[in-house]
């Protein structure tokens, strides 16, 4: 743990050379994660992570240095050089520190470090054991990993807290083959939750049986023709276009430097009426759910588009300096190797009022993308191209059949506007979502959404 007496000599250390904000924050984390092929148990690791950063601000610079050096001295000289890169005319003393306690809205009934590997494996056997019978899947991966890491902050403005988290996640892909090519089926899901996610979250065989209907539809699925049509977008996994077009855009990551297309946007129309997006920190045991982020900040549920109007941007500690705006809980980062900056939690599009069958049933010949696979897009024009992992062509408003191979590719700032259909049913999908501060549990989510035209690649 960090001693108060320790933050406060390490802060004011920080502070020597002019800075004019010093924060410190400590990480203790223990990683474990158990790997199943074919039904063979292929690894079981247990990894700690320990270690500490100092952060000193002068105006908008921030200067960041680490150590895995915890001891009073590592520390001091891990403040010495964060304040050497920092010329400030003034000094400031820095604040007293006073403990504030972090209750938590995440309710842990098992903590998974203290289960043994055996109950573990156990659930992988379960999910194996669906595989193996199951016709035309060749291969079956199981992946098990769980996480505690604990954390304390404290900063020159007086802030000494600390935060415990608990991840849990279970991860089966299947590969189906006819000899000649293979396609493959997964499902990830998990929870800021301990092992009791599998009493009502996780069901291990119901996760191998999607994961290998999903690979042997999409081995027998003709190639997707390409063209301009009408895309429904199903709920869940589907919301990973908005995170990854939209939501990126919307961090002052981007916004603060002018690398965001939404810059300056502030209360005009960006998404059709029917689009209200939100990033939320504060839904108990969600995967990219926080009780304070890794600034110390309370964790917030954020409009970021309400009825198509943008409201907000995800701003953190420095880049509210920068924009003259108010923080929002967003500061987030992989570990203590990592710099704070703006990022999602769980990102969503919000309910809406229309019905799954009546999108489809009107929308005439298009896609209908059950589940979206990975991709890539550019933050300041918003252009993307990401895969269907699982999709259906549809005729005249019937679906016909399953197409491998299909892409959806657009700018986020236009798909946004030919969102014309949004459903009742929002659900969510777990992922790790990469940036300049490091890799992170963030969810996606959305109710099934109907857009009006979008450019669909095939082979």
């Amino acid at each position: 743990m960090l001693k108060q007496e320790i933050a406060q000599a390490v802060i004011a250390e920080a502070l020597k050379t002019g800075g004019d904000f010093a924060e410190i924050f400590l990480e203790d984390r223990q990683n474990n994660n158990v790997s199943m092929l074919s039904g063979k148990v292929e690894s079981v690791n247990s990894r700690r992570l320990h270690g500490a950063g100092v952060r000193v601000f002068h105006g908008f610079q921030g200067v960041y240095v680490y150590t895995n050096d915890t001891s009073m001295e590592g520390l001091m000289q891990c403040a010495r050089r964060a304040a050497s890169a920092i010329r400030g005319a003034d000094k400031i003393a820095a604040k007293g520190l006073a403990w504030q306690d972090t209750p938590s809205i995440h309710a842990i009934k098992e903590r998974p470090d203290q289960v043994k590997t055996a109950r573990k494996v156990e659930k992988m056997k379960a999910a194996q054991a669906i595989l193996k019978e199951a016709p035309e899947i060749v291969q079956g991966s199981i992946n098990y990993m769980d996480s505690v890491q604990r954390v304390w902050i404290a900063n020159s403005e007086g802030l000494f807290t600390g935060d415990t988290r608990v991840y849990t996640r279970f991860s089966v892909s299947a590969i189906a083959s006819n000899g000649t090519e293979n396609q493959t089926g997964g499902e990830n899901p998990g929870a800021m939750q301990g092992f009791e996610i599998f009493d009502s979250r996780i069901d291990p065989e119901a996760c191998a049986k999607t994961a290998a209907k999903r690979a042997v539809t999409m081995l027998h699925a003709p190639v997707c023709p390409a063209g301009v049509m009408p895309v429904v977008i199903d709920s869940g996994f589907g919301g990973v276009i908005f995170h990854e077009a939209c939501g990126h855009s919307l961090e002052a990551t981007a916004v603060a430097v002018g690398n965001s297309e939404f810059c300056g946007k502030l209360g005009q129309k960006i998404a059709a009426d029917c689009v209200t997006a939100i990033d939320d920190g504060t839904i108990p045991n969600e995967w990219g759910s926080l009780n304070i982020d890794d600034e110390g900040t309370p964790t917030t549920k954020l409009v970021l588009i309400e009825n198509g109007i943008l409201k907000n941007y995800m701003i953190d500690k420095l880049n509210a300096r920068r924009m003259q705006m108010p923080i929002t809980g967003s500061g987030r980062r992989q570990g203590y190797m990592f710099a704070p900056t703006s990022r999602m939690r769980n990102t969503y599009i919000a309910a809406g009022n229309d019905e799954n069958e009546e999108m489809i049933s009107t929308m005439g010949d298009g896609l209908y993308a059950k589940k979206m696979g990975g991709g890539s897009v550019t933050p300041t024009t918003g252009k993307f191209n990401f895969a269907v992992a699982e999709g259906y062509l549809v005729k005249d408003g019937k679906i016909q059949h399953p197409v491998r191979g299909a892409s959806l590719i657009g700018r986020g700032s236009e798909i946004l506007l030919k969102i014309d259909r949004v459903g009742k049913d929002m659900q969510m999908a777990q992922g790790m979502c990469g940036s300049i501060s490091g890799s992170i549990p963030t969810n996606v989510g959305q109710p099934m959404i109907r857009v009006s035209s979008m450019t669909v690649g095939g082979r």
